[in-house]
């Protein structure tokens, strides 16, 4: 039996779908390196990509992964690099055959694709809410079934199990549908240190290392309060995480990028997404984030220890979309000495308009931004009055028509309404799909997971 590693290393190289196409290369190039994972998923992304899926049965996964692969994967077999991402999205078997091609294309040999099933529960709900699985909405209590005809998308946030597993079945790229963040982290730290799935204390520490590096280069420097201190912004280093075999990690970046890492930093990531901090809840592990410790251990390092851990919940949650109906939204540029009580006279003008043509929005139903004004600090800093600023109006509706109706009236205040305004330039805005999130918990027993892993010749 080989020997267990003392150290491993995890870097992060995609924070969100969209994320910069420099991370991967930098994180694979500048330093030592034996995973390479990339985070693409948000709740609204599983909904895109769904919709995607349904206009075309190829679709459903992030593409950006598949341009990222033929950038590193040269490198990544030539290091022993393994590649560990939730790219899959709603269609991992057609992001999986994508990455086959790509690894043809390069004339590679002996690679092995791993893919993880199961979180996709959306052909499912029908018979789970016959088996007794409300799926009740975790805000209102509502139960699924009132709603099944909306339903857009149905994920289950599944662990770093079948990672793990599809690692030690040889994998060296690993694509996932909606894992939990952390757990891209988790999962192959679980394989390579051999840890149980009761070494929750490890677990806990390997989650608390996934959830610091999960959003990119956020724990490096990157939407830091003080930006102004850090150094070299257009270089900043991706992170790594370096682990050993008690859970203990430290936090840093390749050599020569730019950013930082520090206690605050650290600190910065560690509060992202915090609910109750006794009580993190994962398909893996709940963590007890007050037993954190941090301390800075020399220039771009910082050590994490002392992590706990309790056994997971008998539950995971699942992520729900649903058709919310319509919404446009648009902008205009308005500009003169009474700039910000003119653009409020605008939106009003434009509703009261509407109304004369038996258009009618709800207040609630209605969003007014008059961008240049201080609202996006609103209550926390003085009013300004500016002499230029932006006003952003947009409705939601069930009923597109309205919706469109309101885009096709935007229009006319250019020279139908007060002087000063200007910017109009996209067109007309157009009524697009709301997507409303439906979070929701499903018995783990009922969750059946899938694992396979094939060599591309």
């Amino acid at each position: 039996m080989a020997a267990k590693p003392d150290l491993v290393r995890v870097g992060n190289g995609q924070g969100f779908w969209g994320d910069s196409l420099i991370g991967p290369t930098q994180l694979v190039t500048k330093g030592p390196l034996d995973f390479l994972t990339m985070d693409f998923l948000a709740e609204v992304t599983m909904s895109i990509m769904q919709k995607l899926r349904k206009r075309n049965p190829d679709a459903g996964y992030a593409t950006d992964f598949i341009e990222i692969l033929e950038r590193v994967l040269p490198i990544c077999q030539e290091k022993g690099i393994k590649v560990v991402a939730n790219a899959g999205g709603v269609n991992a078997v057609a992001c999986a055959l994508a990455a086959e091609a790509v690894i043809q294309k390069l004339g590679l040999r002996g690679v092995r694709v791993g893919i993880v099933e199961g979180d996709d529960i959306m052909d499912d709900l029908g018979s789970l809410i016959a088996n007794g699985e409300e799926l009740a909405n975790l805000d209102s209590g509502q139960a699924l079934q009132s709603r099944l005809g909306d339903v857009l998308s149905a994920n289950v946030y599944l662990g770093a199990e079948p990672i793990a597993a599809a690692l030690g079945d040889g994998a060296d790229i690993v694509i996932t549908g909606r894992v939990t963040d952390p757990s891209l982290v988790v999962g192959p730290l679980l394989h390579r240190f051999g840890w149980s799935l009761s070494d929750y204390d490890q677990l806990a520490a390997a989650t608390v290392a996934g959830h610091i590096i999960e959003c990119g280069t956020q724990s490096t420097g990157g939407n830091f309060q003080r930006w102004e201190e850090v150094p070299d912004m257009a270089g900043l280093g991706y992170p790594v995480i370096e682990a050993y075999p008690d859970g203990s990690f430290v936090v840093t970046k390749q050599p020569g990028t730019g950013g930082m890492v520090t206690c605050d930093t650290v600190t910065a990531q560690l509060l992202y997404e915090l609910g109750d901090p006794t009580r993190y809840l994962t398909p893996d592990v709940i963590v007890d984030f007050t037993t954190i410790t941090l301390s800075q251990q020399g220039e771009n390092r910082v050590l994490v220890e002392g992590v706990r851990g309790k056994p997971p919940t008998p539950t995971n949650k699942v992520s729900i979309s649903m058709h919310g109906g319509y919404q446009a939204v648009g902008q205009l540029v308005v500009g003169g000495y009474d700039a910000v009580k003119k653009a409020h006279a605008t939106a009003n003008l434009l509703f009261d308009r509407l109304a004369l043509d038996g258009v009618h929005f709800h207040p609630l139903a209605r969003m007014v931004e008059v961008l240049g004004s201080n609202v996006l600090f609103e209550g926390m800093l003085a009013p300004a009055t500016p002499t230029e600023v932006v006003l952003r109006v947009g409705v939601s509706d069930p009923d597109k028509a309205r919706v469109d109706r309101f885009g096709r009236e935007l229009a006319s205040l250019l020279t139908s309404g007060p002087p000063g305004l200007t910017g109009f330039a996209g067109g007309r805005p157009k009524a697009s799909e709301v997507v409303s999130f439906w979070p929701a918990l499903i018995s783990r027993d009922r969750v059946k997971t899938a694992v396979s892993v094939r060599e591309v010749a």
